[in-house]
Formats: structure tokens, sequence, C-alpha cells
């Protein structure tokens, strides 16, 4: 399996070369495969944009983590303080100096998108909602989000409230995998509370196969923005579309998008964690090679059209010189395709060679001076 520190350094670094070739009347956008981390298609995905709802994700993110590591519990429950029952936008209608609980706080935010239930919990989290957006800072940092800033737990809008198409697909990828007990709650579509019942504004959970969670988002300068994730025969795809027009205009180009990546797209295992690519030279060794293979499982992300022009190649320096440790560096093996890449991945000794001493050196040294190397 492809590690998650792999597939977020994809995710930065990988996509294919006609990523752009894919057109969206998005403003911004990037898709990718949740498995390798390749960036199907995108469009401004580094350009700073107000986030919207789709902020709360960060929100959720530390507050995930507080419950996987005890500091927090599903039944602790939280004020509602004046300032909470104040607040505007969508609403999950808590009551001032009222108690709710932290998994009703979690609904109301991820189902109902509660502006008031964010700040109910970062004030309960972190003492204000200003202490709470310094802590979504330190862990955005922290993660990878290397384009963003908030200023508040709710994406409500100020100038210096932004992220990054990209840094959204990395945090989505984040709670999908780090925290999949509580990414199945994204999946529900509706949920009451205080005797009101709110749907999921996702519109992926009803009319797509496969769509299974995350955020809508909007706002006057935002647009219609929603941060995706579906999954078909095992395969999951990461999608994150903003400044749209209105409610279908998204709902019909997430769709799409998502359509492009299951039908254009397909993973191949290339190779096995542990597998022998390439016999290496050893220079001076107890033994005269050494397999060089892949600590990790390969898998790759290609257009189907150019999955029959796959080039695999291996780039060594020369021989390796005893003695060679095991799981050392040795070489890097190269994949790239038409439209594609190139990934590269490094291969390491599957074994040590030892470094021969006295007059055992002395052959080797002696053919090596005749052969030129």
């Amino acid at each position: 399996m492809v590690s998650a520190g792999a597939v977020l350094l994809l995710l930065a670094q990988v996509t294919t070369r006609d990523v752009h070739a894919i057109e969206t009347i998005a403003r911004e956008m990037i898709l990718v495969d949740a498995a390798t981390g390749t960036v199907l298609a995108e469009k401004e995905p580094d350009e700073r944009m107000p986030p919207s709802s789709m902020s709360k994700l960060m929100t959720l993110y530390v507050a995930f983590e507080l419950l996987r590591d005890g500091k927090l519990r599903l039944e602790d429950s939280f004020r509602v303080s004046e300032k909470a029952w104040r607040m505007g936008g969508s609403k999950m209608w808590v009551q001032v100096d009222t108690k709710v609980t932290v998994e009703e706080l979690l609904k109301g935010i991820i189902i109902q998108s509660g502006n008031d239930a964010c700040i109910v919990l970062a004030e309960g989290i972190s003492g204000s909602e200003e202490a709470f957006a310094e802590l979504l800072n330190k862990r955005a940092k922290e993660i990878g989000l290397a384009h963003s800033h908030f200023k508040n737990a709710t994406g409500w809008p100020d100038p210096d409230h932004y992220m990054t198409a990209r840094d959204l697909a990395i945090l989505a990828y984040h709670l999908v995998n780090d925290f999949p007990d509580f990414y199945r709650v994204f999946s529900e579509k509706s949920y009451t509370y205080n005797k009101i019942t709110q749907g999921n504004r996702n519109p992926l959970l009803y009319n797509y196969a496969g769509g299974d969670g995350l955020k809508t988002g909007h706002t006057e300068e935002a647009g219609y923005g929603l941060t995706a994730s579906a999954i078909r025969d095992g395969r999951r795809l990461i999608l994150v579309v903003n400044g749209l027009a209105g409610v279908n205009e998204r709902a019909r180009e997430t769709e799409r998008l998502l359509d492009i990546g299951f039908n254009e797209f397909k993973n191949y295992f290339i190779f096995k964690a542990g597998e022998r690519v390439y016999d290496m030279p050893v220079w001076l060794g107890t033994s005269d090679v050494v397999p060089a293979v892949v600590p990790n499982d390969i898998v790759v992300t290609l257009p189907k059209r150019a999955s029959k022009s796959v080039s695999i190649r291996v780039v060594a320096p020369g021989p390796a010189h005893a003695p060679v440790a095991k799981d050392s560096k040795i070489a890097k093996l190269v994949i790239s395709a038409p439209d594609f890449g190139p990934i590269e991945s490094k291969l390491v000794a599957g074994a040590s060679v030892e470094e021969v001493s006295g007059f055992g050196r002395i052959g080797p040294a002696i053919s090596r001076l005749f052969s030129g190397d």
C-alpha cells in the first residue's frame, strides 16, 4: 500500500502533463487519485481563495484529532455563548446558555454546516474563537497546508482567511484516511436538532454513485464550492471546485469531473514491496551484486489510452561500493508514459554486502584498472 507521506508528496509534485486539457467552468479546481496522489486535472490549484464553509473541514480535523488522542470526548458538552447564538449564515439552531454535546456539534457542522456549532466547539476547545484559529493555523502547517491561513472556525469572509484548492485536497485526504470512523458521518443525509431537521447540502450523496462525503461552501465572494470524495470499485477520487455560479452548476460540474476521473484513468499495480527490480553490481564486496528492490508497493495512475506505452527504467550512478547496508538507497526507478509523469521511486538494497579486505581487494582492483572503470 502506498504510504500517506508518499501520497501527499505526489499530490504536491506529480501531475499528468495534460492536466489543463480537462477544462472546467470552475474558477479553481483540482482532481486527485487518493491512492497514488496523482493530480489528474487542475485549474489554479495554488491560488488563494475564500474557502467559505469548506474551511470547516479544518475545524473538524482538529476536533477529530483531539477525540482520537483522548483529549476530547463525544459526550463532553459545551455551553452556547451569545456570540455563537447570534452568528449568522447557516445554523444548527443552538440556544444561548444551553449545553450541546461534542457529538451533536460535529453532526451540526458536518451535516447542517452550522456556523453557530463551529463557534461553540471552538470556544469549548480553546476558550475563544481567536485562540482556536491560532490552533488551526498551527496544525495546518504541520500537516502540509502550505498556503492556508485561518481567522475563524467557520470560513466567514475575512481577507486574511484563505485556502487553496490543493490544500483542501490534502486536508480531505487526511480526513478520509486518518479518521475513517468519523468520516462516515459525512455520508449522513440529514440531522435533527432542537426539533429542526436539515438535509446535507452535498449533492453527491443523492445523485452520484459512490459519492460519500466532505463539504460544500458558498459566499458571495467565493461563489459555490465543494470539496468532494467518491469511491468506485475500491478506487477513491478527491475533487475540489470553487467559484461556480449556483448549486445546480456545482452539482453538474462535480459529477462531470468525477466521471472523467473514473472513466478515463485507471490505477496500475507495477511492483510489490520487496520485489527485486535490478541486480546492482558491487565493487569490492563479498558479493558481486546486490538486489535492488522497491521498498513500497508501486501503483501508478495512468490515462487508460497510455497504459500500453509505459516506460520503466532504472537509473543508477554505477556500481555500488561496499559495504552496502540493507535498505540503503542504491538507485531509482523512473516510470513514465505519454502525457504522464514521470514518477520516481527509490530502489534500496535488498541485502547487506560486506567489504572484502586484504588480498581479496587486489583481484577486483586489477580487473577494474584494465577495464577502464
